[in-house]
């Protein structure tokens, strides 16, 4: 199993591995006796977190021995679940699933991929594997609810959506977070352990905290200026910033960047019109702070914007995301140390693969949705249209959905719209570890172990790392009699789907996959085994089936990679299995022109899908002016969407689900601290808690997500016990940003009265 280093006394050992439960990736030290977790705390030698923990990365514990955690799977009997034997789980999958692909074809079936599976190595590899034997374009993911406009800008102006620049936490002297509270997330899309700390090293160093955000979060109480924003109006600004830095001189890329930029000329003209005084009504900002902002940027040493999702759950979310590349750029601040840089993961990614500084650049639209025609965006289509495609396609409706590890009744909007949709279908297979709100419409639910149970390697989030580092974690405790590994689950509903049956090996799937990643590096000519025998390599990798074969291959082939022997000392799985507080490969460096991939080889600026979408942004300046009272999402440090309410040292204390109202508008409204309000959305209606607060902005509502648990036919004891209510009952399904078909979960109107 490895290398985990047992210490000490007979019976007791010490087991190193990452928490899986955020982004930020911390290192956790996990005490083992007599094959029982008896402590967790942060592993102090850990190269990237030197010892940080946040409350959520100590109840693995609790998470693992939770007695609604499902063990075994559940088939739906007479409407109710009951525990059967794997065997018998397979059979029904077998019996179901192929016959509506056989009668209906691939695209009569649906897969939702929750936000879950971008922490779990299996998930990350083996998600695909099943996709591409299922063969169905309908894929659904958390990603519409969340950052998929981040990436969607930056794969029209860096050539694929995973070159996204992160601020350089360590070295930057003016850092402005908008629509972000790192002090409750930890960070996202920005990996950095102790986000908090690090901030705190930045203000300790002379530097400047400046947080934008319609909320005085945790993160805008430790800043240097707080400037609170209407929802929704973060482009404006931005765009703001950019023409004052315009017209006042200021705009300077640099020469390393200007040498590879193009586009700016016709960015700066489309943006003039978007002047400080312009947006100050929208924005609720007035026009001096707004040119204060874009002034003391330009005369910080070092400056980034870092935007989240209160920034990309908004109807502007791609063009937001882009503004903030314009703003970093326009300031000199892309691609420099203290700026916003390049991570260059070192398992690899799609912007160390191929030719360097040049490629195929990014495209959207290979399909689109069968009712309201909204296109492919990154291999999936939104989730907001998972239920009109369920009940409104006709002959061609998706007919069988597969979820893994979300429930999107709970976190995507209109949910009773999907809830309804749901009970529609032929057949529904889930993989998770709860019978939840969404999950309680399986026919069949597909228990993975516990995280505790799996190896993990953040493949995904340490492309988003502040530092060049890589940890590899061993398995803490063994899989339970009989259980699958999360990688054998998904690797065999491809099979089945494929035809093979219940009986098929799935290590018989994991060769195909991986033969398939050696064949197209060996043709890469940007490979360090270029030109090798693909026989040779396979044979090196072994024949033990799962992901650390294949994290080993990726490792090797990565940019610091050992390449099977053609560098020693660099990256594989045995060195991460040596060096288990895991290694740091170095800070940031500059990585153009290498890190493009776009057509031009340029950072292509003005690319014509985010130009174009000015003209809707200038267009809806009256309404944003005009809105009255919007509503905004909150998290919590101790909360994680949805999934982490059953574990009751979490969820303790004072109710967290409450209606956030500025004291004037609760006085205008008629509403009483601890009252109950009404609020209604275009699409649905829910009553809440209310507490009476200056921590939002007069105009805005705040209530946290993923709440209203409790449900009938589920199995969440804890939650159930504090409820709450589910913001997303208010969400609009209808509500998109259309360059990425992100929903808009920030800045829905409401109306608000006392219940």
């Amino acid at each position: 199993m490895g290398t985990n280093h047992d210490h000490a006394t007979a019976g007791t050992r010490t087991a190193f591995r990452t928490c899986p439960l955020c982004e930020a990736g911390c290192g956790l030290e996990i005490t083992v006796e007599d094959g029982v977790v008896t402590r967790i705390r942060g592993d102090r030698d850990d190269v990237f977190s030197k010892g940080f923990i946040c409350p959520k990365g100590s109840t693995l514990k609790q998470l693992h021995d939770d007695p609604d955690r499902l063990r075994k799977p559940l088939v739906k009997r007479d409407g109710v679940h009951v525990e059967v034997e794997w065997d018998e789980a397979w059979h029904i999958v077998e019996e179901r699933l192929p016959a509506i692909l056989r009668e209906h074809g691939r695209e009569s079936v649906g897969v939702y991929l929750g936000n879950p599976s971008a922490h779990s190595l299996s998930a990350m590899l083996y998600n695909r594997t099943m996709l591409t034997a299922l063969g169905t374009k309908r894929r659904f993911s958390a990603s519409t609810v969340d950052q998929m406009p981040r990436q969607v800008a930056s794969g029209y102006v860096f050539g694929t959506p995973v070159t996204v620049p992160v601020p350089d936490l360590d070295h930057t002297d003016f850092l402005i977070v908008m629509g972000a509270n790192p002090y409750a997330s930890n960070g996202s899309l920005c990996t950095a352990p102790d986000f908090p700390g690090r901030i705190e090293a930045m203000q300790a160093r002379g530097g400047t905290l400046v947080v934008i955000d319609p909320r005085r979060s945790r993160t805008a109480e430790q800043a240097d200026r707080w400037l609170a924003i209407r929802p929704g109006t973060d482009a404006l600004l931005l765009a703001a910033m950019v023409t004052t830095m315009a017209e006042e001189g200021l705009v300077h890329p640099g020469e390393h960047v200007a040498a590879h930029l193009s586009g700016l000329d016709e960015v700066l003209a489309a943006l003039a019109p978007f002047t400080a005084e312009s947006v100050a009504d929208a924005t609720g900002l007035s026009a001096d702070d707004i040119r204060r902002l874009a002034r003391d940027m330009c005369a910080a040493p070092s400056a980034s914007v870092y935007g989240r999702i209160g920034t990309t759950t908004t109807e502007f979310g791609t063009t937001t995301s882009w503004l903030i590349d314009v703003v970093n750029i326009c300031s000199g601040n892309l691609d420099r140390r203290g700026g916003a840089m390049f991570p260059k993961p070192v398992a690899g990614g799609a912007g160390t693969r191929g030719k360097p500084g040049k490629g195929r650049g990014f495209t959207v639209g290979r399909g689109v949705t069968r009712v309201n025609q909204y296109p492919e965006v990154m291999g999936e289509y939104p989730a907001a249209a998972m239920a009109e495609e369920i009940t409104d396609a006709g002959d061609d409706r998706i007919r069988a959905l597969i979820t893994v590890a979300g429930n999107p009744v709970l976190s995507t909007p209109n949910s009773d719209q999907l809830d309804a949709a749901l009970a529609d279908l032929d057949f529904m297979v889930s993989v998770d570890i709860y019978l939840n709100e969404t999950t309680k419409h399986a026919d069949v639910i597909l228990p993975s172990p516990s995280q505790l149970q799996r190896g993990h390697y953040d493949v995904l989030l340490l492309q988003f790392a502040v530092r060049n580092v890589a940890n590899y974690s061993e398995p803490v405790l063994p899989l339970d009699d009989g259980q699958p590994d999360e990688w054998e689950i998904l690797a065999k509903l491809g099979l089945i789907a494929g035809g093979m049956g219940a009986m098929a090996d799935p290590a018989a799937a994991d060769d195909l996959a991986l033969e398939s990643m050696v064949q197209h590096s060996v043709a890469d000519a940007g490979s360090p085994i270029h030109g090798r025998d693909p026989v040779e390599i396979m044979a090196a990798l072994g024949t033990q089936a799962g992901p650390p074969r294949m994290l080993d291959f990726m490792l090797q082939t990565g940019p610091f990679g050992a390449a099977f022997g053609a560098n020693p000392s660099g990256a594989s799985l045995a060195l991460l299995r040596d060096q288990v507080h895991g290694v740091d490969f170095g800070a940031l460096e500059p990585r153009l022109p290498e890190a493009l991939r776009t057509p031009s080889g340029t950072v292509e600026l003005a690319h014509p899908v985010l130009m174009a979408d000015l003209d809707r942004l200038h267009a809806a300046l009256p309404q944003l002016e005009a809105r009255e009272l919007v509503l905004v999402g909150r998290r919590h440090l101790r909360s994680n969407n949805s999934w982490m309410h059953n574990i009751s040292v979490l969820v303790k204390g004072k109710p967290r689900c409450t209606l956030h109202v500025h004291p004037d508008d609760a006085h205008r409204l008629g509403l009483a601290d601890g009252g109950v309000a009404r609020v209604t959305s275009r699409v649905g209606t829910v009553d809440a808690s209310v507490e009476v607060t200056d921590a939002v902005r007069p105009g805005v509502v705040s209530l946290p997500h993923g709440w209203g648990h409790g449900q009938s036919g589920t199995r969440m004891r804890v939650a159930a016990e504090r409820a709450g209510v589910n913001s997303n009952v208010l969400t609009d399904h209808e509500a998109l940003d259309p360059l990425s078909g992100t929903s808009v979960l920030n800045g829905i109107p409401v109306e608000v009265a006392p219940a």
